[in-house]
């Protein structure tokens, strides 16, 4: 399944993922291999620049094909289709908004026969149901499928440093093992498909958890005159800090929200996930609920685009 691909006829003149002259080694002393990045969103584009830059050939695909030509001028391969993409990789990364883009892309704007003998390796953030529906989908049309989400934004995609959970064989996971390593320091198998799933619904809901905490205790914070500075000394020191306050501190001081690396939109679609998981699991989500209003209210502030770190402004308004 992992090594055998068939050509789709018609194809563009794409690299070929299986060359006679195909060097085994990058000058990085991985696998070189012919990788796909389907979907070039803030987090896929990051993605592909990485494996690019660590000798991978890469090819990338996305519906509005504009957000595309940037990573041509860098010379990745653009591919006019997901059949075209496919074609030319040895996998395919989704980097994909949700389950039903990926099956738009995968299953309406693809022949069943491109995926024979292809590899999906699903990266965004989709319920284990969803990505358990993949997995069935993908294996019918002849190729093979697992998980690999990742925790981390554009700044760790770029420096190799995200956090990547696999769910799937530990076949997979030791073959498609240079790809990981590419992007992360010590990725994880952490169980079957769906399980890695399942784990970063449970890390995304923390995501907005913490920030709207902390968004609220800055808050007090700013109105009560207390120092900021005092404020965030003592936390630092404490068993309650956690490294994303820091982080996001200058976008609440600031009030500055662009040039989002985690748009509050995708957020709430990852609450709401979260949320239907815990719900079928027989768990409790009136605090759920409450963070999926408070995003939906920054959202309907205008802020759906901007970074999450806008849920501030329903948090501290302005007087």
């Amino acid at each position: 399944m992992f090594r055998h691909r068939l050509r789709v006829s018609g194809q563009p003149d794409l690299p070929d993922p299986h060359p006679a002259a195909r060097t085994p080694l990058s000058s990085h002393g991985h696998t070189t291999m012919h990788i796909a990045v389907i979907g070039m969103g803030l987090l896929g584009r990051a993605v592909a620049e990485r494996l690019h830059d660590q000798g991978h050939a890469v090819t990338v695909y996305n519906r509005t094909a504009a957000k595309t030509e940037p990573l041509r001028a860098r010379g990745l391969a653009v591919a006019p289709s997901p059949s075209d993409a496919l074609a030319a990789a040895d996998c395919a990364l989704l980097f994909l908004t949700d389950a039903a883009a990926i099956r738009s892309v995968l299953f309406e704007a693809t022949p069943p026969e491109a995926l024979r003998n292809r590899t999906i390796i699903q990266m965004g953030t989709i319920s284990p149901e969803e990505s358990q529906a993949l997995l069935a989908s993908v294996t019918k049309a002849g190729g093979d499928y697992c998980e690999a989400p990742v925790l981390g934004s554009i700044a760790e995609a770029l420096a190799g440093s995200l956090l990547v959970m696999a769910g799937g064989t530990q076949d997979q996971f030791d073959h498609w093992n240079p790809v990981f390593r590419s992007l992360s320091s010590a990725p994880t198998l952490i169980g079957t498909v769906g399980q890695a799933a399942t784990l970063k619904l449970a890390l995304n809901h923390l995501i907005a958890a913490e920030l709207t905490a902390f968004a609220s205790s800055l808050g007090l914070i700013q109105r009560s005159g207390v120092s900021v500075d005092h404020f965030m000394a003592i936390l630092k020191t404490s068993a309650l800090f956690a490294p994303a306050f820091e982080k996001k501190l200058p976008r609440l001081l600031t009030r500055q929200y662009d040039n989002p690396n985690f748009p509050t939109t995708h957020l709430l679609k990852d609450v709401n996930l979260f949320a239907g998981e815990a719900r079928h699991r027989g768990l409790p989500v009136t605090s759920v609920e409450s963070l999926r209003s408070i995003l939906e209210d920054t959202i309907a502030r205008g802020y759906g685009e901007a970074d999450y770190s806008a849920l501030f402004e329903t948090m501290n308004p302005k007087d």
